[in-house]
């Protein structure tokens, strides 16, 4: 029973921290932009002219030996 004692106080101050971080992200733009970062991972990167995609070491057979 004396743990009660404990857990409440202990609940509201994790509570009220929670809140304070919620307001602090608010007030910092934290959530303004919330589609953009989820769609960037979808635009093409232009390939770089130095990555030139390399001719296969093996002939056309893709490492196959005859």
């Amino acid at each position: 029973m004396n743990i009660i004692y404990v857990l409440i106080p202990l609940s509201v101050i994790l509570m009220l921290l929670a809140i304070a971080f919620f307001f602090w992200a608010v007030k910092n733009d934290q959530f303004d932009d919330l589609d953009t970062p989820a769609l960037d991972i979808l635009d093409d990167d232009d390939p770089s002219p130095a990555k030139k995609q390399a001719p296969p070491s093996h002939g056309e057979h893709g490492g196959e030996r005859e």
